[in-house]
């Protein structure tokens, strides 16, 4: 039989314990029957107790006894001062441990706790599970609130939101919440923050006060609702656009220099801004304007509106067209936790001269009839332009100079400018001048455009250095002084040049080497080709512009690849007699595989190049074609942009058209567009597309080079 080391004794059997009323205690006897001192711990355990009150429902003195000799004995004192289960009322077993670290042993005595329906209110307890909340303006949050009922008896908490605006709840301010004795429960409280001007940015407190019928005291508890920056600062500028002077232009008011906007500044936000302006031109190279800012900066609380006021002063000439300024308006607010509405603001100006435009028109006109007669500003004097047809016209890459070549025998440099502008000179000299013998073709060497070559009815192809300006040939090239030059075509990177001829011959010349000076061979050609037909046009084409096109009589079509010596004949779909030429080639710079043909029958067509290049094939894919552009009359030149976007043409129906194409390459208007219409058929044409404006330019047998602008309605090629 096993020897017993701790003997505990209590002075009672059975305690009774009303809630509310005084608390019920007993003694415990603990004697030490071991042979070694120890010393004695008590705890008390409730059946069916819930294990998270721990020993908060009793108090033990002494809560450890000092260590005790062998035979010794200590007396434990246990309060109980609440009821172990939570509004329980009957008879409970309480089990009483003993127990001594030293002995590493322990003793359980039973004990009969007899719980009896209390007395007196017990508050209910009132808790916050989350209590802080982040949130923006005109958001929703849930407050969850749970209360716990520690009474003998059920009860209805009357819960009340306090602290906050009563228009941020979504329902009533108090809420009735039923609760079992012992028991939780939860509700929510639902809010709706307003707009940000209504709610500033800040930490708003709050309290959930809870109350009940059968306990006096309420209890509440706190929570926080921070609100963080919200809505915007919007700006507006009344008007945006204004003018010097305001009115009666008709009059010389040439002390009004200044113009006030207003600028219009709404906080729609939920902090206190601070905000001023900063004023830059809108164009580095327009004259400088004084600024006035009246007042410099505005204190704007949440939802006020203010105004301030920009003065702009700039000194008026008494002559000149109108100057139309901008400026930005750049808005800054002292925190930038909050957006911007219309931060950069675009205001303009139009400063007018201080004499009206129509006296300065009258005043102009008498003027131009005075630089009429000095006769450079005269189109048509024939010291300054071509005396006979004008054979073809090129621009230049970047499309402000062109060239033109004529049967009278000279090579004419153009200002794109002066075609727009009159007091622009158009005639920007001659490149050549009596040369011999009639220019048919004229070309700009791609890379910097400072060589142009021309083909001569002689035969010969001269190379003229526009830089220099010297009217002399820096290079010529013959073949066969009975082989007139009928077109040119330089490669992409302007080391060689092609020529074709009236015999059949395809030509093709190192222009670097001749320019460096190695006049050795300047009458042998680095390669040639002889085809079945006079050639007329010439066109590179494919990825690497390898491959020349070639038009000629016959409406024969040829491709020449010079790299690898290789002719071949294409399918033309309007095959001809010996009176029908196709005149005119031209691809696209950025779309190398898109082929425009014009021919003498007066039929247009577009080739898709790539499938018969790739496969050496005769059969080339048709696009479009169409023989109703110039009434049926032949077509002496087409051009096409350099994305292939629009084709320009021009015939013997003496009008310039122009045909807005697709992104696959088909006409997008099947009627195209008139450009130009003159008495006299024309032979060249040439498109150029700078900044969003199409430029064309056009030789006639008149002796006319023109320039047409046109601003295009819509860009079929890019939807």
């Amino acid at each position: 039989m096993a020897i017993k080391l701790i003997n505990a004794k209590i002075s009672v059997k059975k305690v009774t314990f009303k809630p509310g009323g005084q608390p019920a205690s007993f003694e415990v006897n603990v004697v030490n029957d071991s042979n070694q001192f120890a010393s004695f711990q008590l705890e008390i355990t409730a059946a069916g107790g819930n294990s998270n009150l721990g020993t908060n429902w009793y108090n033990i003195k002494p809560a450890v006894s000092a260590k005790n000799p062998p035979g010794d004995s200590v007396n434990f004192y246990v309060t109980i001062t609440d009821t172990p289960i939570v509004g329980f009322i009957g008879k409970i077993n309480l089990i009483v441990r003993v127990f001594s670290v030293e002995l590493r042993e322990e003793d359980r005595q039973i004990l009969r706790l007899d719980v009896e329906a209390g007395i007196g209110a017990v508050p209910v307890q009132v808790d916050l599970p989350i209590r802080e909340f982040t949130t923006q303006p005109q958001e929703s949050i849930e407050i969850p609130v749970r209360v716990f009922n520690p009474s003998q008896i059920p009860t209805t908490v009357s819960l009340r939101m306090m602290g906050l605006e009563p228009t941020w709840l979504l329902g009533n301010e108090t809420k009735l919440l039923p609760v079992s004795p012992g028991e939780k429960a939860e509700t929510s409280f639902s809010c709706q923050l307003p707009i940000p001007t209504e709610v500033p940015s800040r930490t708003y407190t709050f309290k959930i006060e809870a109350s009940h019928p059968n306990a006096t005291p309420s209890l509440s508890s706190e929570g926080k609702i921070k609100v963080v920056p919200g809505g915007f600062v919007d700006f507006h500028c009344i008007p945006e656009k204004q003018q010097i002077p305001a009115d009666a232009l008709w009059l010389p008011q040439w002390k009004n220099n200044s113009a006030t906007y207003t600028l219009e500044c709404h906080n729609i936000s939920n902090l206190t801004q601070t905000a001023h302006i900063e004023i830059r031109d809108g164009h580095e190279k327009q004259p400088k304007c004084t600024f006035n800012i009246q007042p410099e900066s505005l204190l704007l609380n949440p939802g006020e509106t203010q105004q301030l006021q920009i003065i702009v002063s700039n000194r008026r000439h008494w002559f000149g067209l109108a100057k139309k300024l901008s400026f930005i308006v750049k808005s800054i607010v002292s925190d930038q936790r909050v957006n911007i509405n219309n931060e950069n603001l675009f205001i303009r100006l139009v400063i007018h001269p201080v004499l009206h435009p129509v006296l300065q028109l009258i005043l102009a006109f008498l003027l131009l009839c005075l630089l009429w007669a000095v006769s450079w500003l005269n189109p048509n004097n024939p010291l300054f332009g071509h005396h006979e047809p004008v054979n073809f016209v090129q621009f230049n890459g970047t499309a402000d100079k062109a060239v033109s070549g004529s049967q009278d025998q000279t090579i004419i440099r153009w200002t794109v400018a002066g075609f727009r502008n009159p007091f622009i000179n158009q005639h920007d000299g001659k490149i050549a001048d009596n040369i011999g013998k009639s220019v048919r073709v004229v070309r700009y060497k791609p890379v910097d455009n400072d060589i142009v070559a021309a083909g001569l009815e002689n035969g010969e192809i001269q190379l003229f250095d526009v830089i220099k300006g010297k009217k002399e040939p820096k290079v010529t090239f013959l073949f066969n002084p009975a082989d007139r030059v009928l077109n040119l075509e330089f490669s992409e990177d302007s080391h060689y040049l092609f020529s074709a001829h009236g015999s059949g011959w395809i030509l093709k010349w190192d222009i670097n080497d001749a320019l460096l000076g190695n006049p050795e061979n300047l009458n042998q050609p680095t390669k040639k080709q002889k085809v079945d037909f006079s050639a007329y046009g010439l066109a590179l084409v494919g990825k690497d512009k390898q491959d020349l096109v070639i038009g000629g009589r016959y409406n024969n079509l040829a491709i020449w690849n010079s790299r690898e010596d290789k002719l071949r004949k294409i399918s033309y779909t309007n095959p001809g007699s010996q009176n029908d030429y196709i005149v005119g080639l031209a691809s696209a710079e950025y779309n190398p595989d898109l082929l425009a043909v014009a021919d003498t029958r007066g039929q247009i067509t577009l080739w898709n190049m790539k499938s018969c290049l790739s496969q050496n094939s005769s059969q080339c894919e048709l696009i479009d074609q169409w023989n109703d552009g110039h009434k049926g009359k032949p077509v002496r030149s087409v051009a096409l942009s350099r994305d292939g976007c629009y084709l320009v043409s021009g015939g013997d129906d003496s009008r310039v058209m122009l045909w807005p194409l697709t992104k696959d390459g088909r006409r997008a208007l099947p009627n195209g567009k008139e450009v130009r219409t003159n008495s006299q058929k024309f032979n060249s044409v040439d498109i150029k597309i700078v900044r969003n404006r199409i430029l064309i330019i056009s030789g006639n047998d008149d002796h006319r080079v023109r320039l047409d602008v046109i601003i295009p309605d819509s860009n079929y090629c890019k939807s």
